[in-house]
């Protein structure tokens, strides 16, 4: 048991490497890149500390290289999950009772760990398995999962020193205990550190974990369970299972012990899961905790004000960057018409300048997109958008699936702010824009709150701070993470805290203490040390 009030230490964001030509960084992440794109892993399940083989496997593919092999994983059969719920449950009876700080210094561990010897292999599992650029890799895999694992201990802290008045005849103190039961993180492909991110934070707060990884996380995934056991996570805290989706949710929200979900994905997943778990509640020894981060269809809307060539940046960095495949990119963008002409040509200049290919060589800025299945839906898109009277693709429209799954950085323009590509999510290189009237800048700002049923980022361009107030009024819930004069991806832990509202999610806010609080129940202690011994009020006198 701790004997003290223990100050951890604070937490930094681990600067983010260059990777510049020449540099030890670069040349180590491509040793280990090529190092790991020649061989094959085998990825068991792990469940209880041990490493399971189940014998039915499915392989792994890069999507840049989809022909090519680089491992396999083991599919659970619902007695694999029932032992992961079980093996959960019986490390809760120690893993709850682990000294805060114990806990605190596991995953101080874990994140030197990223950010020293594993940085390159994380790094490279990213590139390899998710087809990031070395960059969009290292602002992920390295240095968020080593963010959200500092600031997750910092954040702990400062919940357990929130305590309630006391008076000298009674000590109030409140304790934050885990959940009763366990819980289940569902991650998503295209953010190792989130993966990385639900589990671990759960766990860091005294909770015990099943964890689904998606399918086509599981090279990276594999590195993070390392990641996990070296750093000393006991066994049967975080338990890892892949298989049927269907099949695994359903085991684990048929436990009356399920406390929580941490799920970031699909909008349609997570409301059908949030249904099945309503449709369980009487089931449950107690209300589960439900947070998700789900889907978005984000915003650039440009002031007449703005600088054509910021509108532009904000447009290609914020559309292209990992092939559009972030809850946050940029899918949509209204521009005044009195800049179209200039950013238009801005913008097909840069398109034109992007290059496309494996990460391994880094001068692309463009890699494939993640499956088969996300190919073929933006490419029946981009072939709409061809044909359709209402809009023009003025860039891009390309693509080709004979090596890996490439899709061309694509500009659809569109004379209809309703048109299907401005209000689907499409998680790809796809980006379409809207040119309005000058004067109609109050009736566009009305347009980009109704057009979509999501609200996770957007963005204002503007140099006239009085459009830029407008506008942040006016789209106040459209988006739990507001940018002026920037495009709307990268949030940094710490900095700022990300999520949505609508049917982009809970709006938790992953990377702060206010999602930490979701999976802590507490518990209020009152002492008094009078203690009455006559049960009369001075009211009752004569």
């Amino acid at each position: 048991m701790g004997k003290g009030f223990f100050n951890v230490p604070t937490a930094n964001n681990e600067p983010v490497k260059s990777y510049a030509p020449g540099t030890p960084e670069r040349d180590a992440v491509l040793n280990v890149y090529n190092a790991m794109y020649r061989s094959t892993i085998d990825v068991p399940l792990y469940i209880n500390g041990l490493y399971v083989k189940t014998g039915s496997t499915r392989t792994i593919s890069p999507p840049h290289d989809h022909k090519h092999v680089v491992g396999t994983y083991h599919l659970a059969d619902q007695v694999h999950v029932e032992k992961a719920i079980t093996t959960a449950l019986e490390a809760r009876k120690t893993w709850s009772k682990m000294p805060w700080e114990q806990r605190a210094a596991i995953f101080l561990k874990a994140a030197e760990l990223v950010a020293g010897p594993y940085r390159a292999k994380i790094n490279a599992a990213t590139m390899i398995a998710q087809s990031k650029t070395i960059h969009q890799a290292e602002i992920d895999a390295a240095c968020e999962f080593v963010d959200f694992l500092r600031y997750n201990v910092q954040y702990m802290t400062e919940i357990y020193k929130d305590q309630p008045k006391s008076t000298n005849d009674v000590w109030n103190r409140v304790e934050y205990r885990p959940l009763e039961g366990f819980t289940y993180a569902v991650t998503p492909f295209n953010f190792t550190a989130i993966a990385g991110n639900l589990p671990s934070c759960m766990a860091l707060m005294g909770n015990v974990v099943v964890w689904k990884p998606s399918d086509s996380q599981i090279y990276s995934a594999k590195v993070i369970m390392d990641v996990f056991e070296e750093a000393g996570v006991p066994a049967g805290v975080i338990n890892v299972v892949f298989g049927d989706p269907v099949m695994i949710s359903n085991t684990v929200l048929a436990s009356p012990d399920f406390s929580g979900l941490h799920f970031t994905g699909s909008t349609f997943v997570f409301k059908e899961l949030w249904k099945q778990i309503g449709n369980n509640i009487h089931n449950y020894k107690t209300y589960p905790r439900i947070v998700g981060e789900t889907g978005g269809k984000d915003f650039i809307i440009a002031h007449k004000s703005a600088v054509p060539k910021q509108v532009s940046t904000a447009i290609i960095r914020g559309a292209f960057e990992f092939q559009g495949q972030k809850c946050s990119a940029a899918s949509r963008a209204y521009i005044p018409k009195s800049l179209w002409g200039e950013i238009k040509k801005l913008v097909i200049e840069d398109v034109n300048s992007l290059k496309m290919g494996s990460p391994a060589d880094m001068g692309n800025f463009i890699t494939a997109v993640i499956h088969e299945g996300s190919f073929d839906k933006l490419a029946t898109y981009i072939d709409q958008a061809k044909t359709d009277k209402d809009s023009n693709i003025i860039v891009g429209g390309n693509y080709d699936k004979s090596k890996g799954y490439f899709i061309e950085p694509t500009v659809i323009v569109t004379t209809n702010p309703k048109y299907t590509t401005m209000c689907t999510e499409l998680f790809g290189p796809v980006i379409t824009i809207y040119v309005y009237e000058d004067n109609a800048y109050a009736e566009t700002l009305k347009l980009v709150d109704e057009t979509s049923e999501y609200a996770l980022t957007g963005a204002v361009l503007a140099t006239d701070r009085y459009a830029i107030a407008q506008a942040t009024d006016a789209l106040q819930n459209s988006a739990g993470n507001f940018y002026i004069n920037d495009k709307p991806t990268g949030a940094v832990v710490g900095q700022q805290p990300f999520g949505g509202a609508r049917a982009s999610g809970t709006n938790d806010k992953a990377g702060s203490a206010q999602n930490l609080l979701r999976w802590v129940s507490p518990r209020l202690i009152k002492e008094t040390f009078i203690t009455p011994t006559d049960y009369r009020y001075p009211f009752l006198g004569e």
